[in-house]
């Protein structure tokens, strides 16, 4: 639970919070079972599926940008997340490559949300260093 409530500790735009998450463990794996490109999903010990609710935001002409903005402000929620997880000596990763609508059937998450991404958790098998990044100048315009 501590990753969560560093979760909803996140900013969002107009304080909105239309994140949502399921914590699914091994004991369900089987309801989520194919549904990944990659293998090492389903051996992790915790997936925590993530989700936003579009729907939450003002009404636009664009509904393309309320979902834009539900997916950013999960971004930020599950970087709060994930940094709380490192603190705790958790590794984590971000997975994409998720067939959405079966997923969120399978778990049964309301047809309103989407699940661009889960994240799985557990403790690493061994020290890895981080990967390289861009220098500051890199990034700056």
């Amino acid at each position: 639970m501590q990753l969560i409530d560093a979760a909803r500790q996140a900013p969002s735009g107009h304080n909105t919070q239309s994140w949502k998450f399921k914590i699914v463990e091994p004991k369900d794996y089987d309801k989520i079972e194919g549904m990944f490109v990659q293998d090492f999903v389903l051996k992790a010990p915790m997936i925590i599926l993530c989700a936003a609710n579009p729907l939450m935001y003002k009404k636009t002409d664009n509904d393309q940008d309320n979902q834009i903005r539900a997916i950013r402000d999960l971004s930020i929620s599950t970087a709060f997340l994930t940094l709380r997880a490192e603190e705790l000596g958790l590794g984590t990763c971000y997975v994409g490559w998720v067939d959405r609508e079966k997923i969120k059937l399978a778990l049964d998450i309301p047809a309103e949300y989407v699940v661009p991404y889960v994240i799985t958790v557990g403790y690493p098998k061994e020290k890895r260093n981080r990967s390289p990044k861009k220098e500051v100048e890199e990034i700056l315009f």
